[in-house]
């Protein structure tokens, strides 16, 4: 008996749907096709398909194309807002749209939501895998991502392979909404130590030190990792060309405080990166790389400088 949903079309079960070809999903989706993966793909920005394209990818005019020609369908997109308009969720057509299908989720978006969605996909016949990564633009285009996995274990089991060519690592994290907060746990590492670099950095420049053998001194010590080598470099030549935007960091920022907040869990130096991150972007950095924060301490330096500039003026004699 045909199927009434829309994963109808003749090559359904040969190929992968991928939707959303932002900065990271660009990349991601080029490993799969480089992989040999056979790829339909939709972006609502149209020009951000035509290199896939080029690279062999069937490009679709409409999302709904991409759900009748594939029944594995990767969503990386922005927000959940954007996962529920392509997948139809406030109307009626979510259920043909998503029954039988596996709609697989590499999205960094809330644990909550992500267990709402899980719960009305499987209801309307579908499946449901949630596989946010760790890492920026450039493990992206290397394919050296780390998936966080998480959903029902046959389910993953099955999709894991497919994830392969993207990601160096696939961790399984049990079911649906624990790889989501896993990958805050390591967003909050990640967030506070970049402050942290960022600060260090500040301090060392302000002092007038070698910025080149600061470079040396910690990527040959301890602290050294993927995150030093690729970000001390940019902020030693200011080059803040975004790999990971400050915006998205500062919107990490806010779900992990939500996510601490609701479990009563105390975050303070989370906090205070998220206040760093906040002032960044109104500084007008949010599509910059989030080595940017370095300018919202920056800019309290500054202010501080002012401040202590105002109250000697104010009273010179050291009086109070």
């Amino acid at each position: 008996m045909a199927s009434t949903t829309e994963n109808t079309g003749s090559r359904a079960y040969e190929e992968i749907g991928f939707i959303g070809l932002g900065g990271m999903g660009q990349p991601m989706a080029m490993n799969l096709l480089k992989a040999g993966t056979k790829l339909v793909v939709w972006n609502r920005s149209p020009e951000r398909t035509e290199p896939l394209r080029a690279a062999g990818a069937r490009v679709m005019e409409d999302v709904g194309g991409v759900f009748r020609q594939t029944e594995t369908v990767i969503v990386m997109l922005a927000d959940s807002l954007a996962i529920d308009a392509v997948l139809e969720r406030s109307k009626l057509a979510f259920a043909s749209r998503v029954g039988g299908h596996t709609i697989v989720s590499m999205s960094s978006v809330a644990p909550g939501y992500s267990r709402g969605l899980a719960a009305d996909i499987h209801a309307a016949g579908g499946r449901y895998v949630e596989a946010p990564v760790s890492g920026s633009r450039k493990p992206a285009e290397a394919g050296q991502l780390v998936s966080l996995l998480g959903g029902d274990p046959e389910t993953v089991l099955k999709i894991r392979p497919i994830l392969a060519p993207m990601c160096r690592e696939a961790v399984i994290c049990g079911p649906v909404g624990n790889a989501l907060l896993m990958k805050l746990a390591i967003n909050l590492y990640v967030n506070t130590m970049l402050a942290g670099l960022s600060e260090a950095m500040h301090f060392a420049e302000r002092y007038g030190l070698d910025l080149d053998a600061f470079t040396v001194a910690i990527d040959s010590g301890p602290m050294a990792c993927d995150v030093t080598r690729v970000k001390i470099p940019k902020l030693v030549d200011r080059d803040f060309a975004v790999q990971a935007a400050t915006a998205d960091a500062f919107t990490s920022c806010q779900l992990i405080a939500d996510a601490a907040r609701a479990a009563g869990i105390a975050s303070p130096l989370l906090d205070l990166s998220r206040k760093l991150y906040g002032e960044s972007v109104d500084l007008g950095n949010g599509r910059l790389d989030m080595t940017s924060v370095i300018q919202s301490i920056e800019a309290r330096t500054t202010s501080l400088a002012q401040s202590c500039t105002e109250a000697t003026s104010t009273f010179p004699d050291g009086s109070n």
